[in-house]
């Protein structure tokens, strides 16, 4: 029962592996429809000399010009009077794609961490047609802790031509891989230095030669550099500001340098925000960094690559010097594009190149010098009204204070309004209209069909009664000019004969702009279009109308020009209650196999807010919404299918097309407009060790037209969560795979240590997932000392439900992931070893025949060259041989080529151990055949068949290692050859991870193959040269170095080899938590260094005989 049940754990797992594996691949592999717009672009590259005496003089520096006509190089070198931008590219990117994210030089520094391929071009044609035309919607602003002291920071507005325009620099950085070594990412910094440096002198030559050339004066020379970088470029800005080489003014990983020096420039940063000071606390300067700003733009859920936790600032940049946005919740962009659309998407290259300009100084003709202001215009320009409007920004920063205040204390003494809100300028004012245009809207919901130049007066003490103490509004007119919203104190005619104590207050600067979808289509010629979608949405909470009794919603008359093909507007007064629904964690799981239904009835709240307590970016749901009616009772159809078609045609007439807000504290916003049938996705990283609070929920605001009934359906989509599953988790599943492959060696290791036999890595795996008390002391107790060490450390506490649970489906599928590895390994060895038997014995059949005589005369030949001292030497000593041919090179060409050398000698090892086993298995089968058939003849005894045996030839083992009658004899050479096999299989698989994390290394270190090379770092090479001791130190079971006495522990009498893997397991596991499975090799390596230092004690205590070393009770032959 027992084995059964191993075998079904085992199976299940390799069937849950097998399927999100899959179900992964096929969700990541579909087609991504991104509904950007293509850039077009007419470039031109100047070349800019550079120093000849450069590390690096293979890469080089371009400057970028738009246009198709030929031009003077040096003549348009000598122009050069804008404001400087630098490009960098990323991983394996070219210098032709100027794009991405924003750094500011010396004294400041902008860092968006994506951008475009086409923005030189974008901001060259925006600085010709000017700014983009002002609309009169509610504005992204800064949250308290970003604004600071200074509140009126965002109280600014932008000129219609902007002062000047940007000159693109980009360095050519060979198309190498710079995510992929840390020596690239390094170099490619220090020519990022040198390339500031050669810039600003370019600008000093450029203003010297137009000097000497009596040329007027075209302002200051400029003092800082734009940096703009796509993928891997933003962190290699990031990089250069702290780089010691820069001039400056006075006061993720799986390689493990690579990581080291993603830790490090993230360090640098976090030191370069602090406040400088003595031992005694008195201030001594500024921090370093305090002119910088940076923001991070994230692709979002379609990119695949990075995702927009790996581009977070939290943590590293103070929220007073920058934040992070997502392209879903950018304004006027609004979509998620991959890794390489964001080079192009048109909606996002004008945003950003819009706000780059704006970035510019009037009065210098340089960016803005106060961090404040420019952090300021990145929120105007990037971020949408909408996550302010609905309060979701204070709800993800629980430790803020809510700073709202009412429009009634919004007014000084004069009746004034002051910060908060504006009204619509001059150019928009209507004639007030009598009384009998006015409308009086005695229900809870408001429509407008038509531009009316109606007024529609809502009394909010009656209409918000019953709890229904919210207001809202969804329309397609623009503020201002389409429509105006009002809150009265009192009943008037119009707004100058109310005392200014009884001011009316203008609101319609609180709608915020939602992306529409597809115009409404007219279905037949003269006929009815459908109901236009939204592109607006207004909200009043009831603190928003305290001290107001009625609020109108004005219409502007039909203009002279054509109106929209539909003009629309729908408000209700709610109750928010009535419209919440929240997903628990095993509703969203049963939906996986049964869909939830949710009925909305006529006259259902206009804003339906759905919570799910587990995070959109892990199980994505697909929701539909199907029109169930809008007041039509019967069509006359007698067919019911027909019937209901038309009725969905009918109320598409009526009832506008729904749209989702979906917020996310990670990724931000996401819009869905336009929504029957999607599958809601969002960016974030939930159930992780650094995640917080409040991270593993989404909410999900459902904007949907009271006058009609609606059928919603959500399930959670199965091929999307295990893309995401894969997408966020990859990076701990590896330190886990680590962990469970130094369980399964302690597993061995403690067999060895108490005299049983050595167990095969599928039956250690399978022996550490038995329940309760291995899976849960592997598994479980990781998890919590990583708890502990939050709370002992003060960092963010995960959410301890979904973070345990996650962890421990990684750790299965870990498991699943090195059952299924081992499985192919094993197959692979057994398969060469049974050939390999079966073409050797054959081999002694044949050995006779005259067709071998001259193969023969060539082995006897050449046995002469083995014969040399050197070769002897080398020959009896593999495993020194081994060590300083994979040392050598780790340490002088690249560690990958070593743990291969390693990896080959632990193959050709597990080869021979199990060619020795299926050999003596073989021998010993037939020589039991053969004595059986020996006594049969009526011969006595096993003494007179081995008497016989030892007069033969050939006879390569003697019978007692093969075959023993006695039950207490020591274990056959078979059964010693395979635990050789089981021990040696299970270090190969350990040492296979380990050589596989390098491989990105070292596919860009053959990119680099006659370009030039440099010595691997030097930690790189101290771990792996760790490795490789271990593989040469452990690579048999009788090696065991760990037993060995430790005094200083009272009793704790040996440390053993178990311990020592155990500790690494659970390191191992802390590192996968931590996202960092780089840190293994610390482990690995660690292990490495002890057994060497303990073979080594052990050498010297058995030269004095000492009897300090312990050795298992019984021997083998091998």
């Amino acid at each position: 029962m027992q084995g059964f049940r191993a075998k079904c754990r085992v199976g299940a797992l390799i069937v849950l592996c097998i399927w999100i594996s899959l179900a992964a691949l096929y969700g990541l592999l579909k087609p991504v429809s991104n509904g950007c717009v293509m850039t077009y672009m007419y470039p031109t590259y100047i070349p800019i000399s550079t120093s000849a005496h450069l590390a690096s003089p293979k890469y080089g520096l371009f400057l970028y010009h738009e246009g198709w006509k030929k031009i003077d190089f040096v003549e348009h070198l000598k122009k050069l009077s804008g404001v400087p931008v630098l490009f960098i590219p990323g991983n394996g990117g070219s210098y032709k794609q100027p794009g991405t994210s924003c750094n500011e030089w010396r004294h400041r520094a902008y860092t968006s961490a994506r951008s475009v391929r086409s923005l030189a071009a974008e901001s060259h044609r925006a600085y010709q047609g000017g700014s983009l035309e002002h609309a009169f919607y509610q504005e992204g602003s800064l949250t308290p802790e970003e604004r600071g002291l200074d509140l009126d920071v965002a109280q600014f507005s932008f000129a219609n031509q902007y002062s000047s325009m940007l000159d693109w620099f980009a360095v050519d950085l060979e198309g190498e891989h710079s995510a992929m070594d840390g020596r690239i990412l390094e170099e490619h910094t220090d020519y990022v230095v040198y390339a500031i440096h050669r810039i600003l002198d370019l600008y000093k030559e450029s203003y010297d030669s137009r000097q000497n050339e009596g040329a007027a004066n075209s302002g200051p020379l400029p003092k800082s550099v734009i940096l703009v970088g796509h993928s891997m470029g933003g962190f290699v800005a990031r990089a250069a500001i702290v780089h010691p080489h820069l001039r400056k003014s006075p006061p993720v990983a799986l390689q493990p340098s690579l990581g080291h020096y993603f830790a490090h420039v993230n360090q640098e940063w976090r030191k370069g925000y602090e406040v400088q000071s003595s031992h005694t606390g008195n201030y001594i300067s500024d921090n370093s960094l305090s002119h910088i700003v940076v923001i991070s733009i994230s692709g979002g859920f379609n990119d695949y690559q990075v995702r927009s936790k790996l581009e977070s600032l939290d943590g590293i940049v103070p929220p007073t010097h920058g934040f992070t946005i997502s392209s879903t919740g950018m304004k006027n962009v609004w979509l998620s594009m991959e890794h390489q659309v964001i080079l192009w998407c048109n909606q996002l290259v004008v945003q950003v190149s819009h706000t780059l300009l704006s970035l510019i100084d009037p009065k210098t003709n340089q960016p803005f010098s106060s961090t404040q202001r420019r952090v300021a215009i990145f929120a105007k320009m990037l971020r949408s009204g909408i996550p302010q409007s609905f309060n979701w920004m204070r709800r993800s920063q629980p430790f803020q204070q809510s700073t709202h205040v009412s429009f009634q204390d919004k007014l000084d003494n004069s009746g004034s309004q002051v910060h908060g809100l504006s009204a619509c300028p001059s150019t928009f004012q209507w004639s007030d209209d009598g009384l009998d245009r006015d409308l009086y809207i005695q229900t809870t919901t408001v429509s407008v069909l038509a531009m009316d130049g109606r007024r529609r007066w809502l009394d909010i003490e009656k209409l918000g009664s019953n709890g229904k103490s919210h207001f809202i509004l969804v329309t397609n007119l623009a503020p201002c000019s389409g429509v105006r919203l009002h809150l009265w104190p009192e009943k008037g005619k119009s707004t100058s004969n109310l005392s200014p104590s009884k001011k009316v207050v203008e609101v319609t600067s609180k709608m915020v702009h939602i992306p529409s979808g597809p115009a409404p289509r007219q279905i037949e010629p003269g006929s009815q279009t459908e109901q236009a979608p939204p592109s607006a949405v207004f909200q009043l909470r009831p603190e928003d109308m305290h001290g107001f009794r009625f609020l109108t919603i004005s219409v502007a008359p039909r203009p002279s020009r054509p109106p929209p093909a539909a003009s629309m507007a729908v408000g209700q007064f709610f109750n928010p209650e009535e419209g919440e629904t929240e997903f628990s964690p095993s509703a969203l799981l049963l939906s996986t196999y049964s869909q939830k239904d949710i009925i909305l009835k006529e006259d259902h709240p206009l804003a339906f807010n759905i919570s799910f307590s587990i995070s959109l970016g892990l199980l994505p749901v697909t929701l539909s919404l199907k029109t169930a009616g809008c007041g039509i009772k019967n069509s006359g159809l007698p067919d019911e299918e027909a019937r209901s078609m038309e009725n969905s045609r009918l109320c598409k007439l009526r009832c506008f097309p729904p749209v989702a807000l979906v917020w996310d504290t990670t990724s931000g916003l996401h819009v869905v407009p336009n929504l029957y049938s999607e599958t809601i996705v969002v960016d974030s990283s939930p159930a992780l060790w650094s995640s917080a609070q409040g991270s593993e929920k989404t909410t999900l605001l459902l904007l949907v037209d009271p006058h009609c009934s609606y059928k919603a359906s959500v399930a959670v989509s199965s091929t999307a969560a295990a893309s995401r599953f894969l997408l966020l988790y990859s990076s701990q599943i590896v330190g886990f795979c680590i962990a469970v492959i130094f369980f399964s060696l302690m597993r061995q290791a403690n067999a060895w240590e108490l005299d049983l036999p050595i167990p095969s890595m599928m039956s250690a795996v399978e022996s550490n997932l038995r329940m309760p008390l291995p899976f849960l002391l592997l598994a479980a107790v990781p998890i919590l000392i990583s708890l502990l060490l939050s709370l002992l450390t003060s960092q963010l506490f995960p959410p301890v439900a979904s973070f345990i649970t996650v962890s421990i489906i990684c750790y299965l599928f870990a498991n699943g992931c090195i059952i299924i590895l081992i499985l192919i390994s094993q197959l692979v060895f057994y398969v060469a070893a049974v050939v390999h038997v079966f073409i050797k014995t054959r081999w002694q059949l044949w050995e006779g025949n005259f067709c071998f005589t001259f193969f023969h005369w060539f082995i006897h030949l050449s046995s002469g060259f083995f014969s040399f001292k050197v070769i002897r030497v080398l020959r009896a000593n593999p495993l020194l041989v081994t060590a300083l041919v994979a040392i050598t090179l780790v340490c002088f060409v690249h560690p990958a080529l070593g743990l291969f050398i390693l990896l080959f000698f632990h193959s050709l090892c597990c080869h021979n151990a199990l060619c020795g086993f299926f050999t003596a298995s073989f021998r010993s089968h037939a020589r039991r055949k053969e004595l059986v058939d020996y006594i049969n003849e009526g011969n006595s005894g096993i003494e007179q068949f081995q008497m016989k045996r030892e007069g033969e030839s050939n006879q390569s083992f003697p019978l007692d290692d093969s075959y023993s009658s006695s039950p207490n004899s020591a274990k056959s050479f078979s059964d010693t050859q395979l635990e050789i096999f089981h021990h040696r299989h299970g270090i190969l698989i350990l040492h296979l991870l380990a050589a596989l994390m390098f491989v990105p290394s070292l596919v860009a270190w053959f990119q680099r193959i006659g370009i030039g090379q440099s010595f691997p770092w030097l930690l790189d090479s101290a771990l792996c040269a760790g490795v490789i001791v271990h593989g040469v130190c452990d690579s048999k079971p009788e090696f065991n170095p760990f037993l060995f006495p430790f005094p200083l522990i009272p009793g704790f009498q040996e440390v053993r080899r178990s311990y020592i893997y155990l500790l690494a397991g659970f390191y191992s596991y802390l590192s996968g938590l931590a996202l960092a499975p780089y840190w293994a090799f610390y482990a690995m390596a660690a292990i490495g260094f002890i057994s060497f230092t303990f073979k080594i004690i052990e050498r010297r205590n058995r030269e004095k005989g000492e009897a300090y070393f312990s050795s298992r009770k019984h021997s083998h032959r091998h």
